[in-house]
């Protein structure tokens, strides 16, 4: 049998055919990393009148008080041109707009530069997308959330609602139960595509049964610190982090110390943190400093990005000791080597590639009626 060189691995493109360009908000207040301060910029945006109301909007090329656009898919917000607009701020939701870090978005079309409906067409608890990272490691990500990280391609792990017709190559499900011996189910296939998956994009695929469920499990396992959906993760006890002295009011610096592996938010500490965790990177920028700036950078005065909490919410230290929990098991999960033993070759051969064209485009998912621009229904 000729040898097998990484050249044959099949491509991720391939494997999960369909895929979009991440949305684009065009404009930073809508987006947060609490609630609160979204429901303050609405009310402040909505109590601004002509000139003032559209310089706290930011307009751009493509959204202005005047852009005239339909309801976000499942989001029952006004569509009336905002130039006029009143009422409450639609209820926010939460989005992942850099890795590892959920924030809120305020979902309403009209603040949305691109807002990619067909992604918002199949969000929901089913739903599980993946997010190309091509700056770096880790290669994948994975969330419940909607994705804002630029510039990788978002691939859902469905392409309907309710966890109906998974985005995998038509026949590799059926092909796999068949070199395996036993039928993975799609979210196996995930698990093996997360902890596979090379800097190329290819992923080796295994015909090994014993590879494959090791592999999957190390993948369910990095699946569920990612999405952080159930349980909370939890170190042992003499490792899990705490606060050991108060954060400040309004902490300004991170600073982390290797001897005492301890995290100080200016006179505040946190403590155990392993240095795996604050060396984590992704895209090249730690994890838990981005994470930091995006909580206490301050926007520019008389802007809608400078409403944020007066003080640091008792949330984002929950949210910090659980980011550094993530982080740190994640940097625990041992590697997977493999080379491709079921290769792009014999998907080939067995029909499962190329992938027919439809499997590359979205699946016609709209079962109700969306409210276009002024009211009127979208004919689709």
């Amino acid at each position: 049998m000729p040898s097998v060189t990484h050249d044959d691995a099949p491509l991720l493109a391939d494997l999960m055919p369909w895929s979009v360009a991440p949305p684009r908000i065009g404009r930073g207040w809508p987006t947060a990393p609490d609630p609160s301060s979204l429901t303050a910029r609405w009310d402040a945006l909505m109590k601004a009148e002509g000139a003032d109301r559209e310089a706290l909007f930011q307009p751009s090329r493509s959204r202005t008080l005047h852009s005239a656009v339909g309801q976000l898919p499942g989001r029952p917000t006004g569509t009336e041109r905002l130039l006029r607009a009143q009422g409450p701020c639609p209820e926010p939701v939460r989005v992942l707009p850099a890795p590892f870090d959920e924030q809120w978005l305020i979902p309403d079309h009209r603040l949305i530069d691109v807002a990619r409906p067909e992604l918002w067409r199949v969000a929901d608890e089913r739903q599980v997308f993946v997010v190309e990272n091509p700056e770096g490691a880790p290669h994948l990500l994975a969330t419940s959330l909607l994705p804002l990280l630029r510039p990788g391609r978002v691939r859902p792990l469905y392409r309907r609602p309710g966890g109906a017709e998974p985005n995998l190559a038509p026949g590799l499900l059926e092909h796999l139960a068949v070199r395996l011996g036993e039928a993975p189910d799609p979210v196996d296939v995930l698990a093996w595509i997360l902890g596979a998956v090379r800097a190329d994009l290819t992923v080796p695929l295994t015909t090994d049964p014993a590879l494959w469920s090791r592999g999957v499990a190390r993948g369910r396992r990095m699946l569920w610190l990612l999405r952080r959906d159930g349980d909370r993760p939890k170190l042992p006890g003499g490792r899990r982090p705490y606060v050991r002295a108060p954060l400040p009011a309004r902490p300004r610096a991170l600073h982390y110390d290797r001897d005492e592996e301890a995290l100080y938010l200016d006179e505040g500490r946190v403590s155990p943190v392993p240095s795996e965790a604050w060396d984590f990177e992704a895209g090249g920028v730690r994890v838990l400093e981005q994470w930091f700036a995006a909580r206490t950078a301050e926007g520019e005065p008389g802007t809608l990005l400078a409403i944020r909490p007066a003080t640091w919410p008792q949330t984002w230290t929950s949210k910090l000791l659980e980011l550094i929990t993530v982080l740190t098991l994640l940097a625990e999960l041992p590697s997977l080597e493999t080379e491709s033993t079921l290769t792009a070759t014999e998907l080939h051969n067995a029909g499962v590639l190329p992938v027919p064209a439809p499997a590359r485009r979205p699946a016609s998912v709209l079962d109700h009626h969306e409210e276009g621009p002024e009211g009127q229904f979208a004919l689709l």
